[in-house]
């Protein structure tokens, strides 16, 4: 599940920052936060990679920055977005791939008896429970999605289970 190594291949980075920020105008530390955000807090690219690849960027003609008091705001110009255009599957790529490890990593944080953000989920139930409601939810919902008329007959086994676990 976990790559070691580099995360964005060369020239990815410069892809999705032009993509976040065609979005609309950004600071550098805005970009290494989204990027953190997309990835459920696995990958958080240094600074001392998005700063240059922000100067590669402005240097190109992609985009222009302007002061904001002690930081840089950046914004797309023409022909960064040609450029992004241009690219547009691959960059679209990129954000799903984010996307998709910060969906396995909110799910290994839940099979690991966590919530999204790393300590324990609001019931604090032992981590082999809070797995098996996982495991029956994913098999209602596999159940209900092949079979729209099961839904009465999952609702009687869930109600015969929560009485069960009453003790009723």
């Amino acid at each position: 599940m976990f790559r070691l190594g580099r995360m964005l291949a060369q020239g990815d980075l410069k892809l999705l920052a032009l993509s976040l920020i065609a979005e609309q105008p950004r600071h550098g530390y805005e970009i290494i936060k989204l990027i953190e955000e997309k990835t459920g807090g696995w990958y958080s690219p240094s600074p001392g990679v998005v700063y240059p690849t922000l100067t590669y960027l402005e240097e190109a003609g992609y985009v222009t920055a302007e002061a904001d008091g002690a930081k840089k705001r950046y914004a797309i110009t023409p022909e960064g977005k040609a450029h992004l255009d241009a690219n547009r599957d691959l960059a679209d790529a990129l954000v799903g791939r984010l996307s998709e490890i910060g969906l396995k990593m909110s799910k290994f944080r839940r099979w690991m008896g966590g919530s999204e953000e790393g300590g324990h989920g609001p019931s604090d139930l032992p981590r082999l429970i809070t797995a098996a409601m996982e495991d029956l939810r994913d098999a209602a919902k596999d159940r209900f999605e092949g079979d729209r008329s099961a839904e009465l007959r999952i609702v009687e086994i869930l109600s015969r289970a929560a009485n069960e676990i009453r003790g009723q």
